[in-house]
């Protein structure tokens, strides 16, 4: 079978739940579960464990997925926090960890959200810590009350990749739950496409082929919820797939 590794979300200590309270949590939503789950592919939650241990875990998959999840610090992009976003520090360095270990090793990565952030912060790239607050032309693009309900429209760069996966779309829309976003590109990365207030929402590494390591904004794991309004979501997965097989 072919393994892919999926980072984990963290859960750390808290005092007020009732079960494994005092404990730090790895999860993988289920979402994610079925959405990187077909025949033939198996997937991984990668543990944080030692840094050897973890080595020899990375080099059993044949790709990786940075599922997401919580904001990443701006200390991880040499910023400090403005207002409450302080982010998840920790959980960044074991993602650095797989995301450096899959790039020098050449095996393939996708970047989903928070993925999508740290892999351009891997590279070298900034983030807006607050979009409403910091880019004030940018419309809101998160609610936890709707949650994977929001979506907005979406351009495809012309000639891109995505614009051969996706190119034949009229009115291409895509889900949208974050409050971060790309403010400066990372080095070697390739935009993909835009939304419609002009946040990056997807990017390749040109120093792989394409499709091969690449990232998007939106959540193509919660793409059943609306589906009918949105891009589909298989179509970028079968193309990361192609590099695995």
């Amino acid at each position: 079978m072919i393994k892919i590794g999926i980072s984990s979300c963290f859960m750390y200590p808290d005092k007020n739940r009732t079960v494994f309270g005092p404990k730090t949590l790895s999860y993988l939503e289920n979402d994610m579960a079925n959405y990187v789950t077909r025949k033939g592919i198996l997937p991984v939650l990668i543990p944080d464990v030692n840094a050897d241990c973890l080595n020899d875990i990375l080099a059993e998959m044949d790709g990786f997925v940075l599922q997401g999840g919580t904001d990443l610090a701006p200390e991880t992009y040499g910023e400090k926090p403005i207002g409450i976003w302080s982010g998840d520090p920790y959980r960044d360095q074991y993602e650095l960890k797989i995301l450096d270990y899959a790039i020098k090793n050449k095996k393939p990565v996708l970047g989903i959200c928070r993925g999508f952030q740290l892999m351009n912060v891997y590279f070298g790239g900034t983030l807006f810590q607050d979009t409403l607050t910091q880019k004030t032309d940018a419309e809101d693009h998160r609610s936890a009350e709707l949650y994977d309900t929001i979506k907005h429209p979406i351009q495809f760069v012309k000639d891109s990749y995505f614009d051969k996966l996706y190119g034949h779309e009229e009115q291409p829309q895509v889900n949208s739950v974050h409050h971060q976003a790309i403010k400066d590109l990372g080095k070697d990365l390739e935009v993909y496409a835009l939304s419609d207030d002009g946040l990056i929402e997807a990017f390749g590494y040109t120093k792989e082929p394409q499709g091969k390591v690449m990232a998007v904004q939106w959540h193509p794991e919660f793409f059943h919820t609306i589906k009918d309004h949105l891009i589909d979501a298989d179509v970028l997965y079968e193309a990361f797939l192609q590099h695995l097989k």
